[in-house]
């Protein structure tokens, strides 16, 4: 069953993508297309600050979700929380890497 969103949060909404910077995400967003499906993975439960993680379907990492999202996010997910991400916008390099990738986020809602 998923459990309902944390309060005041929308179940559709945009975010950058932190992080991008290291261990050659960037070349891989650079591979990336407007609506290409991504795949959210949180931290393991016993991280004391978990994060959530955005990868390529083929289990690439590309960065984490900003601090502001993976406070409520992370939790959510590992409680059973479903969502779906898509490129929502790229921008070049001459842009600061972690605003480079806009994603969309579909939170699963629970059945009423």
């Amino acid at each position: 069953m998923i459990p309902p969103l944390p309060q005041d949060h929308p179940a559709t909404f945009r975010t950058s993508v932190h992080g991008t910077i290291f261990a050659d995400r960037a070349a891989r967003i650079d591979q990336l297309g407007e609506g290409d499906a991504l795949v959210l993975i949180p931290d393991p439960p016993m991280e004391d600050d978990p994060m959530v993680w955005v990868h390529l379907g083929t289990g690439d990492p590309l960065g984490h979700l900003p601090p502001e999202i993976n406070q409520w996010m992370a939790t959510w997910l590992l409680r059973g929380g479903s969502a779906t991400a898509t490129v929502a916008k790229l921008h070049g390099h001459d842009v600061p890497s972690y605003k480079r990738l806009i994603i969309e986020i579909t939170c699963a809602q629970p059945d009423t």
